[in-house]
C-alpha cells in the first residue's frame, strides 16, 4: 500500500502553485495587462462598377476576381441593386460621355465615395465641365491620381534575359486613327523620307490581330511609339506592349523625357524632343551601330515588362488604395485637374 504522508505533500505544493497563479494574474490585471486579442480580419469591399469600359456585358466576376490579382477582401460587382450597400461606387467616363451610362444622384447613399475612372487623354475628353463636385476620387494613369493605374512598368526580374528577336527592318508604327492635324501623323510625315517606316494597322489598310502584333513588330529595330495627343503622365501600351514587351525600342512622342526617365532607364528609349530636326533623328536612329543598339535592352538584364490592360485589375486596385483615401475629399473642379 502507498504511504498517504507524500500525497498529501504533493497536494499541498499544488494548492501554493494555483495560489502564486492566481496572484500573477490578479497583479497584471492590476497593472492593466490582458491577454492578446486576435484582431479581426477586415470586411471585404464591394466596389459597384456601374458600367463596365467599352462593353455592353461585363465580363465573369467570380468571387476571387481580385484575389487573383493580389488583392483579398475585395468583391467587383455590377449589379446596381447594390448601390444603397456598396462601399465604393465606379464610373467609367467613356460611357459617361457618350450618355450610355446616367449617374444615380438621387439614390446616391449618404457619404459614399464615387470613383471617376478614365485612362484616355484630356484631348479625347468630353463633357468634363458638368460633373464638377460630384467624385471623391479619380482612377487613371496620372500620377497624381488617388489610385493610380498606368499602362505598364517594369519589374525586378531574376534569371537570364530573354534573348532579342532577330532584327530585318528598320521601323514600324501601328496606328488605327491617323489624323493629318496630330502631331504624330505630321512626325511621321516629315520622317519618312529620312527613314524606312512600315506603317500597319486600320489606317494604312494593313489591320493586325491582337496577337499578331507583337510577332510583326519584334523583326523591326525601332517602334514609333508616338502618342496620339500629349499630355501630363500619357504613356500608353503603344510603348510599353507595342515596343518595350516586342523587344524593340521605342522612339517615343509624347510627355516630356523625365516622364519616361520617371519608369523607365534613361537608356531604354529614344525621345524625339533630344533632336533638333527630324532629319537629325533619322541620321541618328540609321547611323546606329550594333554595340550602341544593344545599351538600349541593358534594362532587360534586371527588369522585365508587366501590362496593366485587364479592367478587373485596374478596378480591383481601389481596394488596395481605399484604406489611405481622403474621406473628404471632392474634385470640385474636374475638368481643370484633368486638362492641367
Amino acid at each position: 500500500m502507498l504511504d498517504a504522508a507524500p500525497l498529501r505533500g504533493v497536494g499541498h505544493l499544488g494548492t501554493l502553485a494555483g495560489a502564486a497563479l492566481l496572484s500573477t494574474l490578479w497583479l497584471l490585471w492590476q497593472l492593466g495587462w490582458a491577454p492578446a486579442r486576435v484582431p479581426a480580419a477586415p470586411p471585404t469591399l464591394t466596389v459597384l462598377v456601374w458600367h463596365w469600359p467599352f462593353a455592353d456585358q461585363p465580363p465573369e466576376l467570380s468571387s476571387d476576381t481580385c484575389v487573383r490579382y493580389g488583392v483579398p477582401r475585395c468583391r467587383l460587382s455590377t449589379n446596381r441593386s447594390l448601390l444603397a450597400s456598396a462601399d465604393v461606387v465606379v464610373f467609367h467616363h467613356r460611357e459617361l460621355q457618350s450618355r450610355r451610362a446616367r449617374l444615380p444622384l438621387a439614390e446616391r447613399p449618404r457619404g459614399q465615395p464615387w470613383v471617376w475612372a478614365s485612362m484616355e487623354s484630356p484631348s479625347h475628353t468630353r463633357g468634363l465641365g458638368r460633373l464638377g463636385g460630384i467624385f471623391n476620387w479619380v482612377l487613371s494613369y496620372r500620377r497624381d491620381s488617388d489610385i493610380f493605374v498606368p499602362y505598364g512598368r517594369l519589374e525586378p526580374h531574376a534569371g537570364p534575359a530573354p534573348p532579342l528577336p532577330a532584327k530585318s527592318g528598320t521601323a514600324a508604327w501601328v496606328v488605327s486613327n491617323l489624323q493629318e492635324r496630330q502631331r504624330r501623323v505630321q512626325l511621321y510625315r516629315q520622317l519618312a523620307p529620312h527613314l524606312r517606316v512600315d506603317v500597319f494597322g486600320r489606317a494604312s489598310g494593313r489591320p493586325l490581330c491582337a496577337s499578331c502584333l507583337l510577332p510583326t513588330v519584334a523583326p523591326y529595330l525601332f517602334y514609333l511609339a508616338f502618342e496620339n495627343s500629349q499630355h501630363r503622365d500619357y504613356i500608353t501600351e503603344k510603348f510599353w506592349r507595342n515596343a518595350l514587351a516586342a523587344g524593340t525600342v521605342p522612339v517615343v512622342l509624347g510627355p516630356p523625357r523625365a516622364t519616361y526617365e520617371a519608369f523607365v532607364p534613361a537608356d531604354a528609349f529614344v525621345h524625339v524632343d533630344d533632336f533638333g530636326t527630324v532629319r537629325e533623328l533619322a541620321s541618328f536612329l540609321v547611323g546606329m551601330n550594333e554595340s550602341r543598339y544593344r545599351r538600349y535592352f541593358a534594362w532587360r538584364e534586371r527588369l522585365r515588362v508587366r501590362l496593366f490592360g485587364d479592367w478587373r485589375e485596374r478596378f480591383c486596385a481601389i481596394c488596395t488604395h481605399y484604406p489611405r483615401l481622403p474621406r473628404d475629399r471632392v474634385y470640385r473642379d474636374l475638368k481643370g485637374w484633368f486638362q492641367a
